[in-house]
């Protein structure tokens, strides 16, 4: 089936944006876990200000599709931005225009520097989102602005303060007995100790009673030996029983 080409823009139409009252009274589906939707899209493509992202979830809100794109300076119609996401919701991922009924959602993540409150650029974006979905044959979803300051959904009111512009959102935090202990660092804590004794086979001992018994079996022995012939008893080295 061909691709239908991109609508022409009439001559001589105003700016075509979407107040925040309009876009909240749309009933735009909410997301049952934004943060999650939100971390995925940074890390599959790492935006910085100035970047456009587009997604595609499942009707579980797993991230089926996404595309990712620079801003062009001095854009602000809807129109412009329409054909910009629905040129990129058709480079990554087949309509759904026989589908009486949309099953999946297009969400937009918009990274800028600044404050995340509404402005009139917004309501650019929110117009050509919502006419790209319907163009594309998908729900128009979420529309999140990320700055410095963390992400905020319009129109919803919810938002985090990670990930944000410039944020590591994945950590990778080694296991207790994986962390070595230097010179002047702390050791496990008493928690982390009782989980390595549990991981423990029957007859194993933990690192402490084994530097409790005095030093090895060589070092035991030696110590024995060297002791003098008159020490009394009580004087001699104290050896743990096994």
């Amino acid at each position: 089936m061909p691709v239908p080409s991109l609508p022409a823009e009439p001559a001589s139409s105003p700016p075509r944006a979407i107040g925040p009252q309009e876009w909240t009274a749309a009933n735009v589906p909410l997301l049952g876990n934004p943060r999650e939707v939100v971390t995925g899209l940074y890390e599959r493509h790492s935006p910085a200000a100035g970047t456009v992202v587009v997604g595609v979830l499942d009707p579980d809100e797993r991230l089926r599709a996404s595309a990712s794109f620079t801003r062009r300076p001095g854009d602000s119609d809807g129109w412009v931005f329409r054909n910009t996401l629905l040129a990129q919701l058709r480079r990554v991922i087949p309509h759904d225009l026989r589908r009486r009924v949309p099953v999946r959602t297009a969400v937009l993540l918009h990274c800028r520097e600044g404050e995340s409150r509404w402005t009139a650029e917004d309501g650019a974006w929110m117009w050509g989102l919502r006419d790209a979905c319907t163009l594309h044959g998908l729900r128009c979803g979420a529309y999140v602005t990320l700055t410095g300051a963390g992400w905020q959904i319009l129109g919803e009111g919810r938002g985090g303060r990670h990930p944000r512009l410039g944020s590591r959102t994945t950590l990778f935090v080694p296991a207790a007995d994986e962390v070595p202990t230097r010179p002047g660092q702390l050791g496990p804590l008493p928690e982390q100790r009782v989980e390595s004794a549990e991981r423990l086979a029957p007859g194993d001992e933990m690192p402490e009673q084994r530097a409790g018994r005095g030093g090895s079996l060589t070092e035991r022995a030696a110590g024995l030996l060297s002791r003098p012939i008159d020490t009394p008893r009580e004087q001699w080295p104290r050896t743990a029983a096994r």
